[in-house]
């Protein structure tokens, strides 16, 4: 008996062994192309911020940490701050729209379930550029909302829309508010019924309801739409370069001016590390609250 059970033993070792390995060739591929682009830019990025710029641009590899230094300047800080201003701004306008747009989604039949998340989806068939430029014809002084706002008699003159902030914000809104919508619809649909009908009938109004059952559970898919949001709107360029005019500055918009027109590659490397580990302290930060969302809500 315990001879046989000695010789299970390495049996039984080895069969885990295999069994732990099985799962490296299907990850394989995936490791290898976050190690090939992203690990290794990233780790250029890091490299490249402690060097100087050459005369004519380019590299010149003396240590320094100017370039760090150069990021507290107030004119740097003011371009970061305006950029998490503006997301964050863009990012509770996108909950606030489309929170009501998923909940009104997950309540709807299976059939037009289905049509309301094609409409949701279908900007992204189109072309990112012409999504932009859809978006100046209609907001320049001869598009269509000043056409119409003049047709109904609320202004005499053209109101100037485009080439503001406010352009920028409404831009970046129109192009992710569906990477808020499909996390909120995602977790307002897993949501058990019978939680809802047990709340009211204990008595619970409609809107207490909502407040402490669909509310609660519903917060992990806020939050990482709150995420998918923020990030490639702090990041974004194109839009305030196209509905913006070049007038407000983001820091997308400052990375690649450093790279393409002051030839600054350091510089440039600088605020887009500094860019990265802001969205990556982000979705941490996001991960934390929805651990910390998820157990709170089985203890209760």
């Amino acid at each position: 008996m315990t001879s046989s059970l000695q010789e299970a033993t390495p049996v039984a070792r080895a069969n885990r062994v295999r069994r732990g390995l099985a799962p490296i060739p299907f990850l394989a591929p995936g490791m290898v192309y976050l190690i090939v682009f992203m690990a290794i830019p990233v780790g250029l990025l890091a490299f490249y911020t402690f060097f100087k710029r050459g005369r004519f641009g380019g590299i010149v590899f003396e240590f320094t940490l100017d370039n760090w230094v150069k990021l507290f300047e107030p004119l740097y800080l003011g371009v970061i701050a305006q950029s998490i201003g503006m997301a964050l701004v863009v990012t509770l306008l996108a909950l606030a729209i489309g929170y009501p747009m998923a909940y009104a989604i997950a309540g709807l039949s299976p059939k037009w379930r289905t049509v309301a998340l094609i409409a949701v989806v279908l900007p992204f068939w189109t072309n990112f550029l012409v999504r932009t430029y859809a978006w100046i014809l209609l907001l320049n002084n001869a598009g269509w909302v000043n056409q119409a706002l003049q047709g109904l008699g609320l202004t005499d003159e053209p109101i100037s829309m485009l080439y503001t902030p406010q352009a920028i914000v409404v831009g970046l809104l129109y192009m992710y508010l569906p990477l808020m919508v499909l996390p909120l619809y995602a977790s307002l649909q897993q949501l058990d019924p019978s939680l809802r009908e047990a709340a009211t009938n204990l008595g619970a109004t409609p809107w207490r309801t909502f407040r402490t059952v669909t509310l609660p559970l519903s917060l992990p898919g806020a939050l990482t739409g709150c995420v998918f949001v923020f990030v490639p709107a702090m990041s974004n360029f194109v839009i305030p370069e196209l509905i913006g005019g070049g007038k407000t500055i983001m820091v997308g918009n400052l990375v690649r001016d450093q790279f393409f027109e002051a030839r600054d590659w350091p510089f440039g490397a600088t605020l887009a590390l500094l860019l990265t580990i802001i969205l990556v302290l982000v979705i941490v930060l996001q991960s934390a609250v929805s651990r910390r969302v998820t157990e709170g809500g089985r203890r209760g």
